[in-house]
């Protein structure tokens, strides 16, 4: 498939190009295959984006998460993206790379 433009670190270089297609490809890349929680936290991701034009800290799709799967999931958000929540959750997301975290 043919990419949108990427950042020199694999990131979307505008969100708005992202499609679940490309979230695929992108997860694909990084050796995961997408669950429903996956897309559960991709989506809210999506529409935390939507609504503010940035990526959500982590801490919010934590609690979505919990909120949804209950208290014990409170760190499932890296059980299912291990390589860090930059790493992985807002890249096949189609964020940009924040530039203020410094780790995932």
């Amino acid at each position: 498939m043919k990419l949108p433009d990427i950042d020199d670190e694999g990131y979307l270089v505008d969100p708005l190009t992202w499609t679940e297609e490309i979230a695929r490809e992108f997860a694909s890349q990084e050796n995961i295959q997408l669950t429903p929680d996956h897309w559960d936290a991709i989506n809210f991701m999506r529409k935390w984006y939507d609504e503010s034009q940035v990526a959500p800290d982590v801490r919010h799709v934590t609690k979505h998460l919990a909120e949804r799967l209950g208290p014990e999931s409170r760190n499932i958000i890296f059980e299912l993206f291990p390589y860090g929540y930059v790493k992985q959750a807002c890249k096949i997301a189609g964020m940009k790379r924040p530039r203020g975290w410094s780790t995932g």
